[in-house]
């Protein structure tokens, strides 16, 4: 009883005006001045309120205006016309040198070009946030992590600014955000309620999960059905980031889980044995270290699944990156009771924003291995596809030039090298005309996708 009243307590002192956020999330740092905080910048302590999507891109483009460390990035639109937004964070020499930077790395992706000096290359890191609207700790936790990265005078950050690149996609599905933020905000009770049965914690169907045609975001990185996902896509395959994130939430009577995931069933087979049981345990040593310090309940190898490459948590692994999973036990409003007590927005907020740091400074501590692995990911994906039995795929609808032209072009949205059949084959009793048929290699760095 006693642990519930002094989590109650927690929950009610974040309320509290004029509370001091860094005591709560950031205890012991000192922080840049010039550098507003989401609290100075958005008039309440995060955890307080579900921020509105158009705050959390006026916070962004704060940052972008006052700080030469950051630069913002609108790489498309949602059906609702909300930006679609990544905000880059780097030292200043980097941040004006971007696009070589760019340009260097993404030569680890391709076989054929001599490989750079990865020793004096900075590690690219993304960090997506809140692919599921009604999770929504994660976003919060975007602008907490966003804030640290730039203003944190602490050694690591430094470290981080000097040493890295870091994209911060602060939420992957902002429409589906704004309907899920829109019902938890109106059905806040004062003081908070905590009742599980309560209207604030069981939004109408559809809920805030999907996107604006209630389509489940986090499948869609494979069949690219909807723009969030196209635009993210295109972004992605510019920079194949050696790490990226992918927040969520889960049942409010569960803990935390990090990656691993549950082994051997849940794996994708293409993927290399390294990333599971090399890459993934140093990574998870981190989290662990970082959850264990502020006292957090955690999990890991026991569930979730990590095969269907349409997840935003392995997409990147059959890129030649980490793709890592974190579920947070949420609070389905801004307070909710548990079986191990009241879990506060405000809580769950904290947990992504250390697993946040946690992941950065794994890749930062990585940051050679990590290149050296994005460059043996192609290399033995060019040399598995030279072994393949099967030397080319060829396809094409001699009658239906819309069908052909809708494959060809998912393909090459995933960088899988297509070319146009210039003469007339038969092969397996089909026949394939030249002009409307197309052959696929299977000795290319995208074999596996």
């Amino acid at each position: 009883m006693k642990k519930q009243l002094l989590s109650l307590f927690a929950a009610f002192l974040i309320s509290i005006p004029g509370f001091t956020q860094s005591s709560y999330y950031f205890p012991g740092e000192t922080f840049d001045p010039s550098i507003p905080s989401p609290q100075e910048f958005l008039g309440y302590p995060i955890g307080d309120w579900h921020t509105r999507y158009d705050l959390i891109v006026k916070y962004f483009e704060k940052l972008d205006e006052i700080s030469e460390l950051a630069e913002l990035k609108t790489i498309g639109y949602t059906y609702e016309h909300r930006p679609k937004i990544i905000l880059t964070i780097a030292s200043a020499a980097h941040i004006d040198n971007l696009e070589e930077i760019r340009k260097t790395h993404i030569q680890l992706t391709d076989p054929s070009q001599p490989k750079p000096d990865v020793a004096t290359m900075p590690s690219i890191m993304h960090l997506g946030y809140g692919v599921h609207g009604n999770e929504p700790s994660s976003a919060e936790a975007a602008m907490l992590t966003a804030y640290w990265l730039l203003a944190s005078q602490s050694e690591l950050a430094q470290n981080l600014r000097e040493n890295s690149v870091v994209h911060i996609d602060p939420t992957v599905n902002p429409d589906g955000r704004d309907r899920h933020s829109l019902w938890a905000n109106s059905n806040k009770g004062f003081p908070p309620v905590a009742d599980p049965l309560d209207r604030e914690h069981n939004e109408a169907w559809p809920g805030g999960r999907t996107n604006h045609y209630w389509f489940d975001l986090n499948r869609d990185w494979l069949p690219l059905a909807h723009v969030e996902s196209q635009v993210k896509i295109d972004w992605y395959h510019e920079w194949y980031p050696n790490v990226t994130t992918d927040f969520h939430e889960m049942g409010t009577d569960a803990t935390y889980f990090f990656e691993p995931t549950k082994p051997f069933g849940s794996e994708n087979p293409v993927v290399p044995r390294k990333n599971y049981e090399e890459i993934n345990v140093r990574f998870a040593n981190y989290f662990a270290e970082y959850l264990d310090e502020i006292g957090s309940l955690y999990y890991t190898k026991e569930s979730f699944d990590n095969s269907y490459p349409g997840y935003g948590s392995t997409y990147p692994d059959i890129q030649g990156g980490l793709g890592l999973v974190f579920e947070q036990a949420s609070s389905r409003g801004h307070l909710q009771s548990s079986q191990r007590g009241d879990i506060s927005f405000a809580f769950t907020i904290k947990n992504h924003l250390v697993s946040s740091i946690a992941t950065l400074e794994a890749g930062l501590d990585n940051r050679i291995y990590m290149h050296d692995y994005l460059r043996e990911f192609f290399e033995t994906a060019v040399s598995e596809g030279s072994k393949d039995p099967a030397k080319n795929y060829v396809f094409g609808d001699e009658y239906d030039q819309s069908r052909n032209l809708l494959f060809v072009n998912f393909l090459l949205d995933h960088k899988i090298k297509v070319y146009e059949n210039t003469s007339d084959l038969s092969v397996g009793g089909y026949d394939f005309k030249a002009g409307k048929s197309w052959v696929v290699p299977t000795a290319q760095p995208q074999y596996r996708m």
